[in-house]
């Protein structure tokens, strides 16, 4: 497998991570025009799901740019 063929399949994972980031992002929007405006504890949960579907892909990336560093300098 060449170089280019292995950043490829790094740039789909993070084409990946992206596209679960903005799924997760517009679906927790969807869902808090369900939400009452009173109910403070549905938003939180809602607050800390996005959150942490952000987080963790941040950390995704951070292993992506590690794994593209080693693919092209080793």
């Amino acid at each position: 497998m060449t170089l280019g063929w292995k950043l490829f399949a790094v740039f789909l994972a993070f084409i990946a991570i992206l596209a679960t980031v903005i799924v997760v992002a517009f679906r927790e929007r969807a869902r808090s025009r369900t939400i009452a405006d009173g109910d403070l504890k549905a938003q939180q949960d809602q607050d800390a799901r996005v959150m942490a579907t952000v987080f963790f892909s941040i950390a995704g990336g951070m292993l992506l740019t590690l794994l593209t560093a080693w693919l092209v300098f080793f």
